[in-house]
């Protein structure tokens, strides 16, 4: 059985339909990306599963039960956390302050223990731990986005654009990141990504969504390796981001 499941989900914002019959399933231990242009519905894509806006038709099933109907924080509550797009960290609190507020769901007992290993993942959290989260870089921002998704303990981890705007060496240390946790934790991830190249490298498997239809799955070497793809989403991305 699927982790999580998507199931012939159409999502709207008034009279915009934004997703249409989207069938998408995401397995325990998998990386699963969902790429596609700007304006694709990747984001709405994220916010379904999370609650908001509610799907029109279809249901969203996580771990064998439909949440479609469930309030955000219930869903949260239920092991799914979200770094999403934009990072939308907290910039008047602390680094710290930002990381206890992701371990609000988490066993209190073992806080010490996450917070070791973010820091352990992103060594410059430790270092800037007392400094306000408006004050760091992009790239920290976003590392702070994700450390405190994690500090929540999820069983899906659902990233929003995680390299959006951020440099080449930020955004290979970030999947990097992101690679290791999944295979030593098992960690599942939902990952939306614009950076097709990176994201299928990650990915076990992916989607494509266009104008709110998915048109293509595979594994991610599979899609790599399709030409529409490459001339839709790399150009000629694949050789200057290196092997």
């Amino acid at each position: 059985m699927s982790l999580l499941a998507l199931q012939d989900v159409t999502a709207a914002y008034g009279s915009i339909v934004a997703l249409r019959g989207v069938e998408l399933h995401v397995d325990a231990g998998e990386i699963v990306a969902l790429i596609g242009a700007n304006g694709a519905g990747k984001s709405t894509l994220m916010m379904t599963i999370c609650g908001q806006p509610r799907p029109r038709e279809g249901r969203v099933v996580f771990d064998g039960q439909q949440i479609s109907g469930l309030p955000t924080h219930m869903i949260m509550r239920m092991g799914i956390a979200q770094s999403p797009e934009g990072r939308r960290i907290f910039p008047r609190m602390t680094v710290l302050e930002n990381l206890k507020l992701g371990a609000e769901l988490a066993d209190p007992a073992r806080y010490a223990e996450d917070l070791a290993r973010i820091f352990a993942m992103f060594p410059v959290l430790e270092r800037r731990q007392a400094q306000r989260g408006g004050t760091l870089s992009g790239g920290e921002q976003q590392m702070l986005a994700i450390g405190r998704a994690l500090m929540s303990r999820p069983r899906l981890l659902l990233l929003d654009e995680p390299s959006l705007g951020l440099a080449p060496l930020v955004v290979k240390a970030i999947f990097g990141a992101i690679r290791e946790l999944n295979r030593t934790t098992g960690l599942t991830v939902l990952l939306v990504e614009q950076n097709a190249w990176h994201a299928l490298r990650l990915a076990h498997r992916g989607y494509v969504l266009v104008n709110g239809r998915i048109t293509m799955e595979g594994a991610g070497a599979e899609l790599l390796a399709r030409p529409e793809v490459r001339q839709a989403y790399l150009g000629g991305h694949q050789s200057a981001a290196g092997g």
